[in-house]
């Protein structure tokens, strides 16, 4: 008897004793990084210049792929599918796993129960602008033009449901005000109809807003971070200006299929803070005006949910559902 319950005992032991050779032995093969994203543009430049400094720190190449559409989704949905061993990662970023998930009632995964939170990468503010000919230079006074000229100011945004779009509807709410709400295709040409004076406003992420900022074609009035930007010091934060609490970022950071095994990502977890604490990348990620931004896998869960938490309130005030 005694020999039978140990023989059909040795199976679950023999399983932990390879779990943790696999753990320990981790990376012994390349990695795979997906980007939610077509190549080029700020998110991809993220990805590749982190991962071409976390592949040395692991010991492993690093393979970058680029799966756009369905914004976000389909780069979601493949990384969730993937084996939780670590070897499939994604760069998650605000859309996929904020403000997509805020807005958005028949999204294919679930943000929070489908992945395994690996660390934050960084964060960058956004920052409201106005085209420089609006007779406004504070938020105080672009508030006071809004409520005296009724249905008569726009602003515009990167999209439906994009943290550009929800950010001004917080806004919206914070002060009781109204303007309306015209969505591009993406920032850029957001950008040439505020130029050219087709709209009034908008909320465009720092690192989008910086050459028209320093052009002079708009004007910014406040930023959303904690504290003033390097990069905009003159330029007060929305809590400055009367708004405590008003936070939005555009951020990036990592997350695998969920079920990766804590030995894993607490490896992938504490080589990736090793990267973003280097000057070098402080300087490199400058130019998407991102600030390294390190966390633990915890922390991090505890911050998606929050923003997730955030836009979803806000996408409920305003009745925005992009599934409806």
């Amino acid at each position: 008897m005694q020999r039978r319950t140990l023989l059909r005992a040795a199976p679950a032991l023999v399983l932990p004793l390879g779990f943790d050779a696999a753990a320990q032995s981790f990376p012994s093969k390349p990695l795979r990084y997906i980007v939610p994203v077509s190549a080029g543009g700020g998110s991809d430049l993220v990805g590749r210049t982190v991962t071409e400094r976390w592949a040395k720190a692991l010991g492993q190449s690093i393979v970058v792929e680029n799966i756009g559409g369905g914004g976000g989704a389909i780069a979601c949905q493949t990384t969730a599918r993937a084996p939780a061993d670590g070897y499939t990662l994604l760069q998650g970023y605000v859309a996929t796993h904020a403000t997509s998930p805020a807005t958005r009632s028949k999204l294919p995964y679930d943000p929070v129960k489908d992945f395994t939170p690996i660390g934050m990468i960084g964060t960058t503010p956004n920052v409201l602008v106005v085209n420089a000919n609006v007779p406004v230079k504070t938020l105080k006074e672009f508030i006071a033009y809004m409520r005296a000229n009724p249905g008569r100011v726009s602003y515009g945004s990167a999209g439906q449901g994009s943290l550009t779009h929800l950010t001004m509807e917080l806004l919206k709410l914070a002060t009781d005000t109204y303007a309306v709400h015209l969505p591009y295709r993406g920032v850029a040409p957001a950008f040439t109809d505020l130029l050219g004076g087709q709209t009034q406003a908008m909320f465009p992420g720092l690192a989008a807003a910086m050459p028209h900022i320093r052009s002079g074609r708009v004007r910014p009035l406040a930023v959303t971070g904690t504290a003033r930007h390097p990069l905009l010091k003159d330029v007060p934060t929305m809590a400055e200006s009367g708004f405590k609490g008003f936070e939005a970022y555009q951020w990036y950071g990592v997350v695998g299929p969920a079920g990766i095994p804590a030995d894993i990502v607490k490896a992938l977890n504490e080589t990736l803070r090793s990267v973003l604490v280097a000057p070098d990348l402080r300087d490199r990620l400058a130019a998407e005006a991102l600030e390294p931004t390190p966390m633990t896998s915890e922390a991090f869960a505890q911050f998606m949910r929050a923003d997730i938490a955030r836009w979803t309130k806000v996408a409920r005030d305003r009745k925005i559902d992009l599934d409806a």
